[in-house]
């Protein structure tokens, strides 16, 4: 029984808050003892630092009954096991191979398809297809059937398609501006916004719209645009709407940048931790974002041990932004536990290996951690070479046009001139001071700004010091 339970307990570890709620609104168990577990299964996912033991008293099999259950109704409506049927389905029709049964299945697909599905444009590509493979085969009811379905919603086919496409042209906009180009993608904000509450269109698109405007609020710092969208959202995911497990553990991250974004820490670590729960293609991007929240909450410890359970996960992932991301934030997590020589010989090592990944993706990270790590043992003749070499302060110049720019690089470089003699004290005090005159007039950038500031005490106390001092004369 031990057994049992311990295999329903990693099971049950892996669910996540909406699927037991929605779980929760769907049974019809006369059985009190099968209820009061799902109860209990539901009050666990709930929880991120507590778990109440299952009771082992209770016969086995109605874990096994359960656990079955569980699975099947969330196999029903997940749309992304939807999808992978259409793919078997359309690779069937198209290679003549689909038996009589799935023809059924498919059939039945048709007469009670609900507008809009989730993947709906690939629904109809799959009828599509279904309707000439039963043409050729003389099949003149069924093609019937099929040609009706494609004459219904051929309107809102072809509308789909053309929303698909444009949000591709968004896109452009959106994520060149995220990455440092000289771009705007504001103008895009209101169709987005139509996009994501237009509920005669397909979720697809939908959900697209929301993932963009996120981006549009970190391009221009809007992040109270997402909080009521959000909110619709967590609604449509508790009734099993649009539901699949890839998509809440998106959502969970989402919902992390959101509080976080408002400063709101335990509600972005909540989400955060529901985020990892589970390990799948986007994971290590997940747990970049958790350990950025909780090194912003100074669990510097929580943060190193989560990284560390996931550097194996890293070293397999291909995302190369995602890779960068974590290594960055794993040695932010090792200068945070004052283990610098850790820290400076795994940025080496990272350095020697994907110095052009490094450089195409989130160097500014990088280079900021990496830094301080040298500067944290004074090996300052090295960071000015590692700084000459890669063109650091040109590639900055660049940088400075995004909304979450401080001028970290720049600074690190004249902290280690100035140990190096190569600048003097009243050059480096008037650069300081410029920064923080510059940064008066926009709050959270002089908050980041004076949190950096008091970073540099420990380097240069006599100028940190006068600066503060100052600041509010400023």
């Amino acid at each position: 029984m031990r057994t049992q339970l311990q295999k329903f307990t990693a099971f049950t570890n892996t669910l996540l808050p909406h699927e037991t709620e929605y779980l929760l609104s769907i049974q019809q168990f006369n059985d009190e003892e099968r209820l009061g577990i799902l109860r209990l299964v539901n009050h666990n996912c709930h929880q991120i630092d507590q778990f109440t033991p299952y009771d082992t008293a209770i016969d086995k099999r109605k874990y096994n009954h359960l656990q079955n259950w569980i699975a099947t109704r969330l196999s029903k409506i997940d749309v992304d096991e939807h999808f992978q049927w259409m793919i078997n389905m359309e690779q069937k029709i198209m290679t003549d191979s689909i038996q009589i049964s799935e023809e059924k299945e498919l059939l039945k697909a048709i007469r009670k398809y609900q507008h809009p599905g989730f993947f709906f444009t690939k629904f109809y590509e799959l009828v599509e297809q279904y309707r000439h493979f039963l043409l050729i085969r003389i099949r003149y009811a069924d093609h019937e059937k099929a040609s009706v379905f494609l004459d219904t919603f051929r309107e809102d086919y072809l509308f789909s398609k053309s929303v698909h496409e444009r949000l591709h042209t968004a896109t452009l906009d959106i994520i060149g501006q995220y990455s440092g180009k000289n771009t705007e993608s504001i103008q895009w904000e209101e169709w987005l916004t139509d996009v994501f509450y237009n509920e005669k269109l397909d979720g697809l698109n939908r959900y697209l719209a929301l993932v963009r405007l996120t981006f549009i609020s970190f391009n221009y710092r809007k992040f109270e645009l997402l909080r009521d969208k959000f909110d619709y959202l967590d609604a449509q995911f508790s009734t099993g709407r649009y539901y699949s497990k890839r998509l809440l553990l998106n959502y969970y991250s989402n919902r992390l940048m959101l509080h976080s974004s408002f400063q709101e820490y335990d509600k972005a670590a909540y989400y955060g931790y529901l985020s990892v729960r589970h390990k799948n293609h986007d994971y290590i991007h997940y747990v970049n974002n958790l350990c950025a929240v909780l090194l912003r909450m100074q669990r510097h410890h929580k943060a190193y041990q989560l990284m560390k359970n996931a550097l194996p996960e890293m070293k397999v992932t291909k995302n190369q932004h995602s890779k960068v991301g974590f290594v960055a934030f794993y040695i932010e997590t090792l200068n945070k536990n004052q283990l610098y020589k850790n820290a400076e010989s795994y940025g080496d090592i990272f350095l020697r290996a994907y110095s052009k990944e490094i450089l195409e993706y989130r160097w500014h990270l990088f280079f900021t951690v990496y830094f301080e790590a040298l500067l944290r043992q004074n090996h300052t003749d090295k960071l000015l070479k590692i700084a000459r070499k890669y063109k650091l302060q040109e590639l900055d110049l660049h940088y400075q046009s995004k909304a979450t720019y401080l001028p970290s690089i720049p600074i690190y470089i004249q902290v280690a001139q100035y140990k190096e003699s190569l600048i003097n004290r009243k050059t480096i005090h008037s650069q300081l001071a410029a920064y923080l005159e510059q940064y008066a007039g926009d709050k959270d950038k002089s908050i980041s700004f004076n949190k950096q500031l008091s970073g540099l005490k420990d380097l240069i106390p006599e100028i940190v010091n006068h600066l503060q001092g100052l600041k509010w004369q400023v």
